[in-house]
């Protein structure tokens, strides 16, 4: 069975390279090919949007033309860290009709997401658990020959809901699944370990990712802390030459970030944050 492990990672962000050697070291693991996608070839036109939104989410379509090539495709968001001994998800998720995604409407209701997109698009039968609808993370996909989603969210789809619909991407991928009755099972928080599952032992999980602000105090650390996990995690498996000069740029970045946002001097700002911010 021919798998691939699929991300999309533009620029030089130490987050995102730290990402990609654990996605490498996984996929050597698991038998699966590393498909780093660099530039954006699914392009919808960004224009005044009611939330945030970013062009760059509509690039998860790619999925469905990577299943033409290989039987099973796992994407991961670049913000995300596998853990060196995460066990095999492709044969532990193994019904190759279904979609496989974590089920985060169990934690975090997404009541807004679904009348948002429903008054785009109309009104579905959209199934609940727990009597809160069923709201999948796209952070995390593995997706197979059989999954026919990728037939009904297409471009000109997510073009029509960009502007709309909070999480346009994510929000339109559940409403299509949901409106054409296609196959879903729920992964483990573990395969897909955000913040919102809270901080304890965060680091044990599978998946780790680092959506929003992470598991730093803000955005703004989110890269540092990643960096610092990273480090602990890879020791031996990846050069420390390589991990230091991830966690220089790192800091260097946030502490750039930090130099703008305050009116302070650049060498006390330096000495707070190295007193204070955990790396």
């Amino acid at each position: 069975m021919k798998k691939a492990i699929f991300t999309l990672a533009i620029g030089d962000n130490p987050m995102y390279q730290a990402a990609i050697h654990s996605f490498r070291h996984y996929a050597e693991k698991v038998g699966a090919d590393l498909v780093v996608a660099d530039s954006l070839t699914f392009k919808v036109h960004i224009d005044s949007p009611k939330f945030g939104a970013n062009p760059a989410w509509a690039e998860k379509l790619r999925i469905g033309q990577l299943l033409n090539e290989y039987d099973r495709v796992l994407y991961l968001d670049a913000d995300i860290l596998v853990h060196p001994d995460t066990p095999d998800i492709f044969q532990k998720y193994d019904d190759l009709d279904a979609i496989y995604m974590l089920n985060e409407g169990a934690t975090c209701s997404r009541e807004v997401e679904k009348s948002l997109i429903e008054n785009t698009l109309g009104k579905i039968d959209w199934p609940t658990f727990n009597n809160k609808p069923v709201y999948y993370n796209v952070g995390v996909i593995l997706a197979s020959k059989g999954c026919r989603l990728f037939e009904f969210a297409t471009l000109s789809k997510l073009q029509q809901v960009c502007n709309e619909v909070r999480f346009y991407e994510q929000t339109l991928f559940n409403y299509e699944l949901f409106g054409n009755q296609l196959k879903h099972q729920s992964l483990s928080e573990d395969f897909n370990r955000m913040d919102m599952f809270g901080k304890q032992d965060y680091c044990r999980a599978g998946f780790i990712h680092y959506a929003g602000k992470g598991y730093a105090k803000n955005n703004r650390r989110r890269d540092v802390q990643f960096l610092k996990d990273f480090a602990q995690l890879f020791q031996g498996l990846v050069e420390a030459q390589e991990i230091e000069r991830l966690k220089r740029i790192a800091w260097q970045q946030f502490l750039n970030k930090v130099n703008k946002k305050y009116p302070l001097p650049n060498a006390f700002i330096k000495v707070l944050c190295t007193l204070f911010v955990p790396r």
